[in-house]
């Protein structure tokens, strides 16, 4: 089988650092594989999107040197696909109205504990709609409520869906889709057969899989690098106004980014071109170098 990778931006603001190691770690599996590296806009969410961003995330790639095979797959076109497989899902009795609060939940231990499966919301008010992840109606009541997986880096993962997770949202109050539902049918729409993203996103994986496993296609292979820390230990992000890459040190960006993944670039190499850096990349990647790590701070 063919290896496909992706990379997912959102476009709630510029690409910092720690997406930058996320993409260039996703970036050269692939491409160490011989195998095909897509882009996909995680632009389902307009309430947290930044003017302009989209664009200045996928010039920054390009600037980088990390070009993607095929067109751009913005989710935000993809609305009637959501649709379809919502329907799908409901004819098989998967998804259920729900009209709990983030308050209700957190009051009852943070876990949904999956009230309106047994409680249907009455009236006409704001719902969402959430799927079902275990105790499942037939032909899918065989599957256990526990998933299991090999992360190729996190090593063996077991997590009880109904204890640790509770039923997931896959349309919001506000008639979104949400990220659990689109992220799982682009998976299977564009054929991934491998993930390499942060470990932050290590906790909904094993929803993910049986949403697969619900979909009847197979999961791609998962692979979760570290994460990468500012000075306080928070996780460099956007909601955590990490700073933008600085575009006039394209080499360096790259550099800094090789060595927080443990692949001991030589000094030299980040005043080369990024074609150069990458060439040097793909050959000597070595992911076993991140096995076991979760985060770590920058360079």
């Amino acid at each position: 089988m063919p290896y496909i990778g992706r990379f997912a931006p959102s476009p709630s603001g510029p690409l910092h650092f720690g997406s930058l190691v996320s993409a260039l770690a996703s970036y050269l599996d692939a491409r160490h594989h011989q195998g095909q590296w897509l882009m996909r806009m995680d632009d389902i969410d307009p309430p947290r999107e930044m003017p302009g961003a989209a664009d200045d995330i996928l010039r920054t790639l390009e600037q980088h040197g990390l070009e993607w095979d095929g067109e751009v797959l913005w989710q935000s076109s993809r609305s009637e696909a959501y649709r379809q497989a919502l329907a799908t899902l409901q004819q098989a009795d998967l998804v259920y109205p729900c009209n709990c609060t983030r308050r209700n939940i957190n009051a009852s231990g943070g876990i949904y504990n999956g009230h309106c499966r047994h409680h249907p919301p009455v009236g006409s008010g704001e719902q969402a709609l959430r799927l079902k992840l275990y105790q499942l109606p037939p032909p899918f009541s065989q599957l256990a409520d526990t998933v299991e997986f090999t992360d190729l880096l996190q090593g063996p993962q077991r997590q009880d869906l109904a204890r640790d997770v509770g039923d997931a949202v896959v349309l919001r109050k506000d008639g979104l889709f949400a990220y659990q539902l689109a992220v799982v049918i682009d998976d299977i729409a564009q054929g991934v057969t491998h993930v390499i993203r942060g470990a932050d996103l290590l906790p909904v994986t094993a929803r993910q899989i049986r949403f697969f496993e619900l979909r009847s296609a197979p999961p791609p292979h998962y692979g979760h690098v570290p994460v990468a820390t500012g000075e306080k230990g928070l996780k460099l992000s956007k909601q955590n106004h990490a700073p933008a890459l600085n575009k006039a040190q394209i080499g360096e960006n790259l550099w800094q980014a090789l060595v927080f993944l443990r692949q001991n670039p030589p000094k030299a190499l980040g005043r080369e071109s990024p074609a150069t850096i990458l060439a040097w990349a793909t050959q000597h990647w070595q992911i076993s170098a991140l096995t076991g790590i979760a985060a770590q701070p920058t360079p």
